[in-house]
């Protein structure tokens, strides 16, 4: 699968015959010897904690950006907690109050960030 200069193909493509594969996941070229440990290392199959099953190489990059047990920080309180609840608790958690530095009226969390332009 690389340009190889037409002088050197035929001894390239006896070589590339005895020695690499074409993983059948991936289409990758693998020398032989390593074929067994990249089907294991990148492609056997793996289950999140949120139970859903993927590639191993995968699961990285879903516990990081889809998984719905990753962990999140919630806006308004920073405490840590698996994004599937981070709504859930940011409607309660925004809701809760704070006395304005300025005109001492307790203000909700989540209007704190915009009340200082309507505060007196």
């Amino acid at each position: 699968k690389k340009d190889i200069p037409a002088v050197n193909f035929i001894i390239h493509e006896i070589h590339c015959r005895r020695n690499i594969e074409i993983c059948p996941y991936c289409s990758d070229s693998i020398p032989k010897s390593e074929m067994k440990n990249h089907i294991e290392s990148e492609h056997v199959q793996v289950t999140c904690k949120c139970r859903m099953k993927m590639e191993s190489s995968l699961l990285k990059d879903h516990e990081e950006s889809s998984c719905p047990l990753r962990p999140v920080l919630c806006q308004f309180c920073d405490i840590q907690l698996a994004f599937s609840k981070l709504q859930e608790h940011e409607l309660y958690c925004g809701a809760r109050t704070e006395p304005c530095g300025r005109c001492g009226r307790n203000v909700l969390l989540r209007e704190l960030p915009e009340h200082p332009r309507r505060c007196g």
